[in-house]
């Protein structure tokens, strides 16, 4: 059964949040809120909580998953990012744009598109999303929390407590949330790619 916290939207209380990053570490499994949606999020380099996202999502192997990272300098560790690359992000970021890029050795081969060899990259803006990023110093494994079979976010806590509580090991309530994920931009061609419009206005 998930714990649950209640935490500020804008002054997030500095000691729940250590406390979600604890189980984090520990390899547990959250919801939490994003600038787009609630999201299903755990440590980089956990596999059995990896596969429980794709449990709980009915994910298979060519699902992009996202690395939620701090800031634009986290974001060149764990993808390749080229001049044109950097001033879109930099254009870009914070915000809910995910951008594709190709992936770096710094992603664990369980993160990365099995063909493409990419990753997804976001910089939140949400003062809870940011400040576990901060506390975890290193990106998060993240993904939006659609259930299978459906095409949009969940929004109230309360039906994912009810629907998911016992799949989880933390939800986090931010108050509400939109219900529409990310903007999408493949940023491995030429020029930009807008390959899903989501809630993010991107700028090339």
């Amino acid at each position: 059964m998930a714990q649950f916290f209640e935490i500020h939207p804008d002054n997030p209380q500095r000691r729940l949040i250590q406390q979600a990053v604890a189980i984090i570490d520990r390899g547990g499994l959250v919801i939490y809120p994003t600038d787009s949606s609630y999201a299903l999020g755990c440590h980089i380099g956990d596999k059995a909580a990896l596969d429980r996202i794709r449990a709980i999502r009915r994910l298979d192997r060519n699902h992009h998953f996202t690395l939620v990272c701090r800031d634009l300098s986290e974001i060149s560790t764990y993808a390749r990012v080229d001049n044109a690359s950097y001033r879109i992000l930099k254009a870009n970021t914070p915000g809910p744009i995910t951008f594709v890029l190709k992936a770096t050795r710094e992603v664990p081969k369980r993160l990365v598109h099995a063909r493409r060899r990419t990753i997804g990259i976001r910089v939140p803006d949400h003062p809870i999303a940011l400040g576990l990023l901060e506390a975890l110093a290193e990106p998060m494994m993240s993904t939006s929390l659609i259930p299978p079979g459906e095409e949009a976010p969940l929004m109230e806590v309360s039906e994912i407590r009810q629907r998911f509580e016992k799949q989880l090991d933390l939800v986090i309530d931010g108050g509400p949330c939109g219900i529409e994920s990310t903007t999408v931009v493949d940023l491995t061609g030429d020029v930009p790619d807008v390959i899903r419009l989501g809630s993010g206005e991107f700028n090339a």
